[in-house]
């Protein structure tokens, strides 16, 4: 069957009865590819998280992505591809250091960001010159890219401002309804979206902290982390990445980061919780009872959690969330970022006042 790519997409317009929710395999790969080829929306799984992808190259697909989240247009999206093949008709040049980084870290979760070429709509860039590119490492996501053919803009498949979806079911709360097919892959490997990079000069600079960490970027020249990694950008303030502009990742819930660890961070939120109700506390490695709840004792298992447990907070008619300050280095930084847009830049400052005990 052959399709006009130009057309309006069947379900764009409307709201569908049911999403239909599909395991992973050759089967369910080819629909999602002949779908994406119809110009549809189609949930697919990666290593870092679920990505609600469209034909980056069609406009009419991509304007369907901001449709179906209900994402403000001037926030750039990710273009995947599934080989290096892929990636020269989208940018105008290809610097030596992001040569060196793709062989060393595609697929994987490591985004680059290029001057892009007139292929790319300026609506999947954001109205930016530039576009970001990656290669991801999950079998299922790549097949589909290459059933299509053609690069998928995918940015996480959740409501804007809701936290990104690490399981199938996840996406389903979010989407059903909105898209016509999510494939499920199971649940995410790395847990938080990838790590955004571009070059200034000689440098690698770090928009956004993930899987790649700083430390290992490192081996292929000078880092600098981004302010807006752990700084609110300006209100007018054009952002090159995803996730650092709008509020993110967040519940329903009031989410506040408590820097304190050990007894004074435990003492702190039980006394919190003699006195509040709906309140629940995530914690670095804690015993799980009461109000408290285990988000990891490393970076990494942190990062894989963390979604999921911000989406529990809602489940259990949370009002209020207290956690744990992460670490900031290594994949501790992408867990403090994250962190940072789902509180909103909330952090009570106990070590300051009490010690760490």
């Amino acid at each position: 069957m052959e399709y006009d790519i130009r057309r309006e997409p069947v379900y764009g317009s409307m709201r569908l009865d049911k999403t239909r929710l599909v395991p992973y395999n050759r089967e369910s790969a080819l629909e999602a590819a002949e779908l994406l080829k119809y110009g549809e929306l189609v949930a697919i799984p990666t290593e870092t998280v679920y990505g609600l992808a469209a034909d980056a190259l069609n406009e009419n697909a991509v304007k369907q992505i901001f449709r179906a989240k209900g994402r403000p247009q001037d926030n750039p999206l990710i273009v995947h591809i599934a080989s290096m093949k892929m990636l020269p008709p989208l940018v105008r040049e290809i610097p030596d250091t992001a040569k060196a980084l793709a062989e060393r870290f595609w697929g994987g979760p490591l985004t680059m960001i290029f001057p892009k070429s007139d292929k790319v709509p300026c609506i999947t860039s954001g109205g930016l010159d530039t576009v970001a590119v990656r290669m991801p490492a999950s079998e299922a996501a790549c097949e589909i890219i290459k059933r299509c053919g053609f690069p998928l803009a995918a940015p996480s498949a959740n409501l804007s401002g809701k936290p990104s979806p690490t399981t199938a079911r996840h996406v389903f709360e979010d989407m059903n309804g909105r898209i016509p097919l999510i494939i499920d892959g199971g649940e995410c490997e790395v847990g938080v979206e990838s790590t955004v990079i571009c070059f200034k000069g000689d440098k690698i600079h770090i928009l956004r902290p993930g899987g790649i960490t700083a430390e290992m970027l490192s081996e292929f020249g000078e880092v600098e982390v981004d302010r807006a990694v752990t700084a609110q950008p300006e209100k007018d303030e054009r952002v090159l990445s995803p996730g650092m502009k709008y509020k993110h990742y967040s519940p329903k819930a009031d989410v506040y980061v408590v820097n304190a660890h050990g007894k004074t961070f435990e003492e702190y939120c039980i006394k919190r919780s003699r006195f509040e109700n709906d309140l629940i506390v995530l914690g670095a490695g804690v015993a799980e009872r009461g109000v408290f709840h285990d988000y990891g004792s490393t970076p990494e298992i942190q990062a894989q959690r963390l979604f999921a447990l911000l989406r529990k907070a809602d489940e259990l008619g949370a009002k209020t969330v207290l956690v744990e300050m992460p670490e900031h280095s290594g994949m501790g930084l992408a867990v403090y970022n994250r962190l940072l847009r789902a509180a909103g830049f909330k952090i009570i400052e106990l070590e300051k006042e009490y010690g760490n005990n």
